[in-house]
């Protein structure tokens, strides 16, 4: 499907397949369906951004600094894309599991009810809030956006090489808790994992 790693990590994987092309090419790969994937995904990290606008325009990043810069006083060189201000959308159900297998097995389930659009993170808001003893959780700011870690009281630890990992149908999510948002009756798992 285009994608190398994960959304956020498609930036650095363009770079370096751009970078290394000419001493290193085991096969053909499909800039433009790599390019695709980019181009039709809602990057909100700066992070990430950050990463993938020098491949946009076939450098690295060490060398995105000498690009000319073209922007007219007033203006920002690129059109805004406008949103149209449609009705409300309706709350979405999604329901949310916790499971560790690792060491003192614990599973638990809920349903909870949120905005459309809301966030992983909004959705483990409402868990908690609805169910503390259960569904409490900790994060830490990075610059991907905020990162688990810990629920239900059970911690990572990078000596026992352990973390949660989030799943939706048992697929790994390719974003963040701060930028993946559920669809409605979509059933995301927490999974005590090791690495």
């Amino acid at each position: 499907n285009g994608m190398i790693g994960n959304i956020n990590s498609m930036g650095l994987a363009l770079q370096a397949l751009e970078a290394s092309s000419e001493f290193y090419a085991p096969r053909k790969w499909d800039r433009a369906q790599a390019f695709r994937v980019v181009h039709n995904y809602d990057y909100q990290l700066a992070m990430a951004m950050a990463q993938v606008l020098p491949a946009l325009v076939g450098k690295s990043y060490l060398d995105a600094g000498h690009l000319p810069c073209c922007a007219s006083s007033g203006s920002s060189g690129s059109p805004r894309p406008s949103r149209s201000r449609g009705t409300a959308r309706a709350p979405i159900t999604v329901q949310f599991s916790i499971t560790n297998t690792l060491k003192n097995y614990f599973h638990y389930s809920t349903s909870v009810c949120v905005p459309h659009n809301s966030t992983l993170l909004q959705v483990m808001e409402v868990a908690r809030k609805e169910k503390p003893d259960i569904f409490s959780f900790k994060t830490v700011p990075t610059d991907w956006g905020p990162f688990v870690t810990s629920i239900h009281g059970l911690a990572g630890n990078k000596t026992e090489r352990t973390y949660w990992q989030f799943f939706s149908c048992w697929s790994p999510l390719q974003e963040g808790v701060g930028t993946y948002k559920p669809k409605n009756w979509e059933h995301i798992q927490a999974i005590f994992s090791t690495y």
